[in-house]
């Protein structure tokens, strides 16, 4: 049975190894996605332009524009004269924001009373004009800090301190990537699986395969092994190229990590097999393919927060092995988790890949007659 079983495998991996296209899958797209990804995707904001309306000419105003202007977040776009100078800034996208400073701001400093600042946002994309908010608001603290300290005043009643646990300088590739090693990962085993059994029947060699002595659970196994093996490979290589280029800590151990991607894994092969023996041409596959992907993907917790979605989704959310393993990779890199810790995410991925490589069992002796 081992013999069959191994020849099998032989077969796939040269059927793999001699098509040019699937070679140019397998290497090709993962590198340059996770390259892409890493940098493109990125909720920091490291270049703000704005325009700035002073009308006042007292030093606190000048001292507060300095700040901004010395921060490397932020780029002086414009100053304009009038109001009439601003909407057509932020029409244009030419900036983000306009600080407005009115004539009586550093009088109104120097006499101990509040001064306005007007900020106007571009609200077009609400995640960016918050996050661009939370910059400004963050010199605004500092700069009143720093005016009570240059006057001796009394600071604050309450002074806010923070620290970030986990992830102390808010790098938020170092959120991203690692959930980028998953989709990747999914992706590359959901492609090979997926197209191994509809290739066989486009190529009219499944009727060929099924007269050796090959056993139907032997033809599933030995089509399902090479997934496994390509996909250790393409996640150890994707792990590595996020530890030594993008520079994430891997604070967890590796059995933690290994276990869950052995989990996530036979999850990923038992629906790319089942897709397979449904499909009967590889066009089909790759329609199979596409559509478990794309809402893997979104309700898997990659870009927005599971809790955030309506509790039916969240429910729905359960059947996806991505979401579970999108917090072993991010615990494990980001918080130190231990395989113990880990076994509520392993087990529903081990409950869906048994349940599915059943299901594809039977479907592909189902599929026979």
């Amino acid at each position: 049975m081992v013999r069959r079983i191994v020849a099998l495998m032989i077969k796939e991996f040269l059927a793999l190894l001699k098509d040019k296209q699937s070679r140019v899958v397998l290497i090709a797209p993962p590198l340059i996605q996770l390259l892409v990804f890493g940098y493109a995707a990125t909720y920091d904001l490291s270049h703000i332009s704005y325009a700035v309306y002073n009308e006042d000419t007292g030093a606190a105003s000048q001292n507060f524009l300095a700040g901004l202007e010395g921060s490397p977040t932020f780029n002086l776009a414009a100053r304009v004269t009038g109001d009439s100078q601003i909407a057509p800034l932020l029409d244009t996208k030419k900036v983000l924001l306009t600080l407005h400073l009115n004539s009586d701001f550093s009088r109104n400093l120097l006499r101990g009373r509040p001064a306005q600042l007007q900020v106007i946002i571009d609200g077009r994309d609400s995640n960016t004009a918050m996050l661009a908010l939370g910059y400004i608001r963050n010199i605004v603290t500092r700069f009143n800090q720093d005016w009570a300290a240059s006057r001796g005043d009394p600071p604050p009643p309450a002074l806010l301190k923070i620290r970030y646990w986990f992830n102390p300088n808010l790098e938020s590739r170092w959120f991203i990537v690692p959930g980028i090693v998953g989709i990747l990962t999914l992706v590359v085993t959901m492609l090979v699986t997926a197209l191994s059994i509809s290739r066989e029947r486009e190529a009219g060699t499944f009727d060929q395969l099924l007269v050796t002595p090959l056993r139907p659970a032997e033809i599933l196994l030995g089509k399902a092994l090479p997934g496994f093996i390509i996909g250790f490979v393409e996640a150890t290589f994707i792990i590595l190229v996020a530890i030594f280029w993008f520079h994430l800590p891997l604070r967890g151990s590796l059995l933690a990590l290994y276990a869950g991607i052995f989990f996530f894994l036979l999850s990923a092969i038992g629906v790319g097999l089942m897709i397979s023996s449904i499909a009967v041409t590889q066009q089909q596959g790759l329609l199979g393919a596409f559509l478990f992907l794309v809402p893997s993907i979104i309700l898997s917790g990659f870009a927005t927060p599971l809790a955030n979605m309506p509790e039916i989704v969240q429910k729905l959310t359960l059947l996806n092995p991505l979401r579970y393993f999108m917090v072993i990779l991010r615990t494990v890199f980001l918080e130190g988790a231990s395989a113990g810790l880990l076994i509520p995410q392993y087990w529903p991925m081990a409950v869906i890949g048994l349940v599915t490589l059943a299901t594809a069992g039977w479907l592909f002796r189902h599929r026979l007659h």
